[in-house]
């Protein structure tokens, strides 16, 4: 059961009175109606080399979110076994509308021209074990990248390893704010999680929430929907960890302008800070 109108009323009354309609998926050879480039358009990627780490269901659920607080948004799926688009075909029709693209049949790039001309918000679950080729073009233009990591030894390795390749092999530049962590299923009293706040903060990557082991999100995915959609008294905390995912995502506009405003006054003529034995030998 989908409890989208109750929780309309949490979110934004901006959309409380506007229809729902039936979810969509696009398949090969269809598309939703076109639109042009915009500046305006959220692009959210979700990421882990490993399996199993919780892509999907924070793909999900955020997109569950948006389409309750509208306009819909689109959810594609380039994981070839299809999870993202299994929980949208169970989706009930009475939920708020979300756009779906199955891309693992498709090619990888032109998706923003295929897009309806309302959406705001699009959210990319991509695949483990992408070559340095695709995760470069998959995620150079996004406005945010979220990796979800459990809290194990062998996860938090893996982790290291593929951030590693974004800073190096992707060139992907952390000043620009756009890369967080989320760790998920886990209990903070463990070593296995002081372990991951360590390399979180050898690198300078924020961890943005901390997500409980809850049989909220299992039944929600069996019916296609998301815990903002389940009735509030049993996701009640699920919902406050999920909050501080939504804020950093809301965000994305502020972090892009001081990531600017940062570049630009690194280029300005004095911004470099110097040692004094680099200002001993400096010219007046």
């Amino acid at each position: 059961m989908c409890h989208g109108s109750e929780g309309r009323g949490l979110l934004s009354d901006e959309w409380r009175d506007e229809p729902i309609v039936r979810q969509r998926s696009v398949g090969p050879g269809r598309t939703v109606e076109t639109a042009p480039d915009r500046d305006d358009l959220h692009k959210i990627v979700v990421l882990n080399p490993k399996g199993g780490s919780g892509k999907t269901t924070l793909a999900t659920n955020l997109a569950s979110y948006y389409a309750l607080r509208g306009p819909p948004p689109t959810l594609i799926d380039c994981d070839p076994k299809g999870f993202t688009m299994r929980w949208l075909h169970k989706r009930p029709e009475k939920c708020p509308t979300i756009d779906g693209i199955p891309a693992y049949d498709q090619p990888q790039d032109g998706f923003r021209h295929r897009l309806r001309p309302g959406t705001r918000t699009v959210i990319y679950d991509l695949p483990g074990g992408l070559g340095h080729d695709k995760l470069q073009s998959q995620t150079y233009d996004a406005n945010s990248i979220l990796i979800p990591v459990l809290p194990s030894e062998i996860d938090v390795f893996s982790a290291s390893r593929f951030i590693a390749d974004l800073l190096l092999v992707a060139q992907f530049d952390r000043r620009n704010r756009q890369l967080a962590v989320v760790a998920n299923r886990t209990r903070e009293n463990t070593k296995s999680y002081q372990m991951l706040m360590r390399f979180l903060r050898s690198l300078k990557i924020p961890l943005i929430a901390t997500l409980r082991d809850s049989q909220a999100y299992v039944q929600a995915a069996a019916e296609g929907i998301g815990i903002y959609e389940m009735p509030l008294y049993r996701v009640r905390k699920d919902i406050a960890q999920m909050g501080s995912i939504i804020t950093w995502l809301d965000q994305w506009r502020m972090r892009q302008i001081d990531a600017m405003s940062s570049a630009q006054y690194e280029q300005m003529p004095g911004s470099r800070v110097l040692t004094p034995a680099q200002r001993r030998d400096t010219p007046d």
